[in-house]
């Protein structure tokens, strides 16, 4: 059984238009060789792709899983068409990656920055995700490398350890625990607090509050850090954040104080399917952040 593009375009527009006269016409056919081309993967197929009425044309069952591989098919080969277009230009290779906000925050700027510097011709791809979404891509094969928090399951991926992340609350400083050099999560999981949407940290909290019998009353969630830390600068409420992303907040009338847990000092890893299947330029930016990890 072999199709080619132009016939998987052709089906696709048939379907799209509602008719085979309209698809050959966008397809630039004439009908006669459009008609023949779908009789000849029906034929290919032993089974009939397209329902004939009075106005016009239908997908049978067949030719609806027809459509759903055309398109994926026809999805990757404009996406190897981008990739390869991108040599003319003199870019000669593009790495996808994804990164929690403790690890942007901190850990992987200068280190994506030396090895840019180091391979002009690379690309980084990056998205800044949940922990939990990060997983999910890289599972999915719509990332190459992610780094995440080991407060998300992180199945069957091959990783490393990169980095500690100390756990910490950022209050404003009239708060009573302004002035602590460190206070037990039991003291504060009470209060109200300000979420930062983050699911992998926000489930790892609500388990630990779990076991002190106890519930977080978040009185809002943000996406955006800034917005978090005007939110606690006005004594909304307080939030636990990474050492390294709480950094970000730094203002006047914003204290930050460790909680004092050894649960609170969590550890970044760098996750992939599989680093022995990755393409050379995905295990150059690999070995790049492993060299430059911290894991003392």
């Amino acid at each position: 059984m072999r199709f080619d593009l132009t016939d998987m375009r052709l089906f696709l527009t048939v379907i799209e238009r509602g008719s085979i006269t309209a698809g050959a016409q966008a397809m630039h056919l004439a009908l006669a060789s459009a008609s023949e081309r779908i009789a000849g993967m029906e034929a290919a197929l032993g089974a009939p792709l397209l329902e004939r009425n009075r106005r016009g044309v239908q997908a049978t069952a067949a030719g609806d899983a027809f459509v759903r591989h055309a398109r994926a098919i026809l999805g990757q080969v404009e996406q190897m068409r981008g990739e390869l277009r991108s040599f003319a230009t003199g870019l000669k290779g593009r790495i996808r990656m994804m990164s929690n906000t403790a690890a942007l925050a901190a850990f992987l700027p200068p280190r994506l920055s030396r090895f840019l510097a180091a391979f002009p011709d690379l690309s980084v791809d990056l998205d800044e995700r949940p922990s939990v979404d990060i997983v999910q891509a890289l599972a999915e094969s719509r990332a190459d490398l992610g780094v995440v928090s080991d407060t998300a399951d992180m199945g069957q991926l091959q990783t490393h350890l990169l980095a500690q992340d100390q756990l910490v609350v950022v209050a404003n400083r009239a708060h009573r625990i302004a002035g602590e050099s460190a206070v037990p999560f039991a003291e504060i999981v009470g209060e109200a607090f300000v979420g930062l949407s983050d699911a992998a940290l926000e489930l790892h909290l609500a388990e630990r509050a779990s076991r002190l019998g106890r519930q977080i009353a978040y009185r809002i969630r943000m996406r955006s850090i800034d917005n978090v830390g005007m939110l606690v600068e006005a004594g909304i409420g307080l939030v636990i954040l990474s050492e390294a992303s709480a950094r970000m907040l730094e203002r006047p009338a914003l204290a930050i104080v460790p909680l004092s847990e050894p649960w609170a000092t969590r550890r970044l890893h760098l996750c992939a399917r599989d680093f022995d299947a990755l393409t050379p330029h995905a295990r150059l930016l690999a070995q790049t952040l492993l060299d430059g990890a911290d894991v003392s």
